[in-house]
């Protein structure tokens, strides 16, 4: 449902409250309290069997007794009770519920019945429930607070959703001594109909929510979850807490890539996709919070350069680790700094970062190592630290720094170290809304989530560039291997066969032939040519060398024969229940030069395939060198997959050896993506070792595990991948043909192609204001959708598909209701019925979503475009507030 009614639960206009209690302390009455607490501006009713007075208002005995159905209704009564009512509460129109009742799907299929029969109950009347089995919600801005926390929440701009009731009174506690608000506390508890898909639509358009944090323990829909995660990420910061890092019951996995992929590196790897920002423990989700709450848009951080300001060498050298550990760089501070610090602090000053202003500093000295490290153009942000002394007043050097912060555009970040003498000054920081931290490591820590969000956005911002096209790939060929697997019931393919499903999606492989007996293996070695390597094939043996089941550099019929009798004498030893079907013969590769890389798909319970990138070989598990990243993947993303491994500045070369062919192994991890979507069945896919040198990349060793697919094409997919089914073509009223695709990110040259042939005037009459390129920006925005909630279709000029004809958008809300349109045909173009022939495709993808009305926003004085929109049947009407828009609506259900 994603947000439909959360506005209702959010900034309700009435509450009813079912079960309150007037016995103190008891839930009832704590939540009636918080309630009424609150400020909401309009009535807050109390429901209890009793009847009479609960915290001084009257209470109703039932729901019938209500003098009006509720925005929102508080339930905290018998988990029987609830079904009923909420099944009452829809008939009487109320629209949301926060159910705080346990006893659902917690304790098992009785549990989980009750929970069906409650979310059946909600169905027909579109009546939105969160939790049950949480601690309630609140937005203090609103006057809203339908909660048992024990402390009243304060007006802020971060918004905390959190699966645990317990981790939320946590926070909140911390946060009341500290003086921090929140636009927004929801507790999801059980997550049977709000999760956190749907917070995180809600919240990415709230105005009133600037950074948003999230602590997960699980995800339910995984394609909702990433959809709204990438949408708020992009507009602004959203940082996770991840508990169950290290799940005891990780599921075995008889491939390299699946022993390891643990279930939390799945996690790290869609929350990266998604570009939010993961933190580990409690302190850091403190931290966070701080963070987010002291954001600055009139101070952004632009780089990772820190200075550091201190009145102890020792912790600046703390600090200064703790930068390097995360990531970050220390500023080189320019000579001009030195020069202006050199006239101003004592000659035993530091003379570099971190600045050591020497520990009888005073408020003189601070202020003097503030203004020059904030001008230094070197310098992205100042961290500022104390250590306690009895010499001088660290309370006035806290304000002189205050003084230099507000005067300058620069992010400032404090650390002043100490407890009881250092208070003050903290408060005083927190008065004027400057980060500040009681360890080195926590500001620091601050400092490097500003800079990895940054480096988030550019990452989502990034255009991939366009590199050599993807070799074809032969679909037919691939679902021939897969096929035969699944008819013949066998849970992996061969060597051969493995090796053939890569070679379908153009990564290179070796010569492997598939042989019955040694006088085959001798025979066929002959025919490839020595030296040859020979592998056992067998269905029961995956890991071939741990059985001796591997020969390598044979260089003679004989020595193949030999190696391949005693490779029979051993596993029938070793692993007499084994099935042996014979043996594969390879070409042996010389490479000296070649890295040993593993890639690898593997199928996740909850985000579907991920793929896998790392340093590879016998030993791959052992040097656990990898990262992983969500399909589908561009060239953009495969290079970020490659980066994040210690091997990736291995393969730029070093010593002269030379780099390995990047490219080569950027296109191999693309084609996985590929193999995944079109062979739903491939559950794992080892490619160990993959060697890359100079050249070009190989494939020496596959291995792929075949299970019957549960769902079908890629909807296991937790980002949905490009739609190849949607390619086609249109047909304007003269007869011509044009070629026709989804747009994918590689297109943004092409659009600003197309905008070179289009006139200023028809470009105004698109975006409403005069454009002659993208910025960059919104070049990515257009060209880097999600497909799942958005779809843009490229017209070519011609079937070379160099030249775009036109582009047509259509952009749904989360709850798929209305989507609006957007259409752009180049000038030269124009009169021959294309954009009308665009319009019509995208009304009738829009009919095949089930979206229930499309929309546009047309200038008045845009006549051709209004004609059109009447001709296909929309209705106009005048915009509120804007008189020089018309909007058009289609219904099409």
């Amino acid at each position: 449902m994603s947000i439909r009614n959360l506005d209702l639960m959010f900034a309700p206009k009435s509450v009813a409250l079912i079960g309150a209690s007037a016995k103190e302390g008891s839930v009832g009455n704590v939540l009636m309290n918080n309630l009424l607490a609150a400020g909401l501006s309009g009535p807050v009713w109390g429901v209890n069997p009793k009847g009479g007075e609960i915290a001084g208002c009257k209470a109703f005995e039932d729901v019938a007794s209500l003098p009006e159905a509720p925005d929102l209704a508080v339930i905290a009564t018998p988990p029987q009770t609830v079904p009923g009512l909420i099944d009452e509460l829809g008939r009487r129109g109320t629209k949301a519920a926060v159910v705080i009742t346990a006893g659902f799907g917690e304790l098992g299929e009785e549990g989980r019945a009750l929970q069906a029969k409650m979310l059946e109950a909600a169905k027909p009347h579109l009546l939105r429930i969160a939790g049950p089995n949480c601690i309630g919600i609140a937005a203090p801005g609103n006057g809203l607070n339908a909660s048992f926390v024990h402390v009243k929440p304060e007006k802020g701009n971060v918004a905390f959703v959190s699966q645990s009731g317990a981790i939320v009174t946590a926070v909140l506690d911390w946060a009341s001594s500290r003086g921090i608000g929140f636009s927004h506390i929801a507790s999801l508890g059980g997550m049977a109909d709000v999760d956190f898909g749907d917070m995180l639509d809600y919240l990415a358009a709230d105005p009133k929510t600037k950074s948003i944090l999230l602590y997960i323990e699980s995800v339910t829909d995984a394609r909702k979850f990433m959809s709204a995660g990438r949408q708020a990420a992009r507009l602004k910061p959203v940082i996770v807490i991840k508990a169950g890092r290290h799940e005891a019951g990780a599921r075995a996995a008889a491939s390299h890539t699946g022993a390891l992929a643990g279930s939390d590196a799945v996690y790290q790897a869609a929350f990266r996709r998604a570009g939010m920002l993961r933190e580990l423990g409690i302190e850091d989700l403190f931290d966070a919070v701080e963070t987010l709450s002291t954001r600055s848009e009139r101070r952004p951080i632009l780089g990772d350069r820190l200075g550091i300001l201190t009145n102890g060498g020792g912790v600046g050298v703390l600090a200064t680790d703790f930068l390097v550990d995360e990531g970050g760089r220390l500023a080189e501070i320019s000579e001009e700094t030195v020069s202006k610090l050199d006239a101003v602090l004592p000659r035993t000053w530091s003379r570099a970062n971190p600045v050591d202003i020497i520990g009888d500093a005073g408020a003189e000295r601070y202020s003097h190592g503030m203004e020059a490290l904030l001008k230094d153009k070197n310098v992205d942000a100042v961290l500022v630290m104390n250590c306690p002394t009895a010499v001088v007043n660290n309370l006035s050097a806290a304000h002189a720094v205050i003084d230099a912060a507000e005067a300058s555009n620069k992010p400032v970040f404090t650390n002043w170290l100490g407890d009881k003498g250092a208070r003050a000054a903290r408060e005083a920081f927190q008065a004027h809304r400057i980060p500040t931290y009681e360890t080195p490591t926590g500001a620091v820590r601050a400092f490097m989530l500003h800079v990895r969000h940054d480096r988030n956005q550019r990452l989502l911002l990034e255009i991939p560039p366009a590199g050599p096209a993807l070799p074809a790939r032969d679909l037919d060929k691939a679902r021939s291997i897969v096929e035969a697997a699944l008819r013949e019931d066998r849970e992996w393919l061969s060597e051969a066969e493995a090796k053939s499903l890569l070679a379908a999606y153009g990564i290179p492989v070796v010569d492997t032939r598939i042989v019955s007996t040694a006088s085959e293996a001798a025979k066929v070695a002959e025919e490839i040519g020595f030296p040859v390597a020979l592998k056992i094939l067998s269905p029961d043996i995956t890991h071939k060398s741990d059985v001796g089941g591997v020969a390598l550099g044979l260089e003679s019929a004989e020595a193949v024969s030999e190696a391949a009798s005693r490779m029979v004498a051993r596993i029938t030893h070793l692993r007499p229940a084994a099935d042996l079907d014979g043996f594969t013969v390879q070409q042996m590769v010389s490479k000296p030069d070649a890295f040993e890389l593993i890639l690898g798909i593997v199928d996740d319970a909850t985000f579907g395939p991920v793929i896998l990138f790392g340093q590879g070989g016998t030993a791959v598990e052992v040097v656990r060198d990898k990262a992983m990243a969500l399909p589908p993947l561009n060239r953009a993303l495969a290079q970020d997959l490659i980066s994040r491994t210690r091997v990736a500045r291995l393969l730029e070369g070093y010593r002269g050896r030379p780099p390995a062919d990047l490219t080569g192994i950027e296109t191999a991890l693309m084609a996985l993506g590929d193999i995944a979507a079109d062979n739903p069945e491939v559950s794992e896919l080892d490619i160990n070792p993959l060697w890359a040198d100079d050249k070009g990349v190989v494939a020496l060793d596959a291995r792929v595990r075949i299970k019957p697919a549960k769902s079908k094409g890629t909807a296991r997919f937790a980002i949905r991948p490009y739609p190849v089914s949607l390619e086609g073509e249109l047909t304007d009223r003269d007869g011509r043909v044009y070629p026709l695709r989804p747009i994918k990110p590689e297109d943004a040259p092409l659009i600003d192609e197309l905008l070179d042939h289009t006139d200023p005037e028809d470009v105004r009459l698109r975006f409403l204001s005069p454009l002659r390129k993208l910025p960059r920006q919104l070049a990515a925005r257009l060209t880097q959708i999600d497909y799942d909630r958005e779809m843009a279709f490229v017209v070519f000029t011609d079937e070379s598909c160099r030249e775009a004809a036109g582009v047509g958008r259509l952009s749904e809300d989360p709850n798929r209701e209305r989507a609006e349109f957007a259409i752009l045909v180049r000038s030269d173009l124009h009169g021959h019925g294309l954009g009308y022939a665009l319009m019509q495709e995208l009304i009738a993808y829009g009919r095949q979503r089930g979206i229930g009305e499309i929309f546009g926003h047309v200038l008045r004085e845009n006549r051709a475009m209004l004609d059109m929109c009447d001709d296909l049947g929309f209705t106009r009407h005048a915009l509120e507030g804007d008189p020089t828009l018309i909007e058009t609506r289609l219904k099409l259900s």
